[in-house]
């Protein structure tokens, strides 16, 4: 069995998205858009313009109808096509430190005399003796 590849995200696949998402939070089919436009504090026009699949909407619209229709902003940036799912992913991802030297290590500790600071790079690149070397580990 083959898995069929996700449908890509487009300003029509966000209109229709959008239209279900009123039609779940029973705004009717008359009146429902000036309703949600209200609600999120956008314009009816630019409702309009979202259901009619027209153009790209900005952070701000987006944001507001995340809020309206309590769903997570990344889930509304990527049905309209801002983010991909990866760049999404990619965006939730710490951020790993950079490592920083011992001289660094010890200054961050409050280790502030030279002679404590030498001690402690030596003791560090002691302990770096020891350790297994990464390159051989993987070989």
């Amino acid at each position: 069995m083959t898995q069929d590849a996700p449908t890509p995200h487009t300003p029509a696949t966000f209109a229709l998205w959008l239209k279900e998402q009123m039609r779940l939070r029973r705004y009717p089919d008359r009146g429902g858009q000036a309703r949600l436009a209200a609600d999120a504090g956008i314009s009816t026009a630019t409702v309009s313009r979202l259901l009619r699949a027209e153009g790209l909407p900005d952070l701000r619209t987006l944001t507001a109808l995340a809020e309206v229709l309590h769903k997570p902003l990344g889930e509304i940036l990527v049905r309209a096509a801002v983010l991909s799912p990866d760049d999404l992913d990619a965006a939730a991802r710490p951020i790993p430190p950079a490592p920083i030297t011992p001289r660094q290590a010890a200054a961050e500790l409050g280790i502030t005399s030279p002679e404590g600071i030498t001690a402690f790079e030596r003791m560090v690149n002691g302990i770096r003796a020891t350790e297994p070397d990464e390159r051989r580990a993987r070989e």
